[in-house]
């Protein structure tokens, strides 16, 4: 089974209440899902993270929210509202063209993010160890609570 970031976060991502959870960290606190996600996988594989480590990761996923990310999910959701003026079936393609370049950019994203990831060397750690470590660098206040809600949906 292939450890890459993306892979492990495609299975951690369909594991029940993972998309919830991670949805209430994003829309709900401003958390940056990917590096979450990031931020469990190297938990989970044994990588560990030094604040250099996590500022160049937190550095890497705000380049990416502000230039792409962020602005595809804003016309993405914009899309989703019926217009009387704009018909639905262009709307819903133009809608999904714009949720597979969001993804896209997610993508590329989450690949930097693996390139700044130290090789394994170590056991597993705990989830919340370092998704509190990466959203203590993220943002000012730390979502404890949701952070221990995702911690614990997650997969072993």
């Amino acid at each position: 089974m292939s450890d890459s970031f993306w892979d492990w976060a495609l299975r951690a991502y369909a594991a029940p209440g993972v998309q919830e959870a991670c949805l209430q960290l994003q829309d709900g606190t401003g958390q940056n899902v990917p590096l979450l996600l990031w931020a469990a996988w190297t938990a989970a594989t044994g990588r560990p993270l030094d604040e250099d480590t996590i500022k160049g990761a937190c550095d890497c996923a705000r380049a990416w929210d502000e230039a792409a990310v962020t602005p595809l999910r804003t016309l993405r959701r914009s899309l989703k509202s019926v217009n009387p003026d704009i018909d639905d079936a262009a709307r819903e393609a133009l809608r999904d063209q714009v949720k597979a370049v969001e993804l896209s950019a997610e993508r590329h994203l989450m690949a930097g993010l693996e390139a700044l990831a130290p090789a394994p060397s170590g056991s597993p750690r705990p989830y919340i160890e370092a998704l509190v470590a990466v959203a203590r660098v993220w943002t000012r206040v730390v979502p404890r609570p949701a952070l221990t809600t995702l911690a614990e949906r997650l997969p072993a």
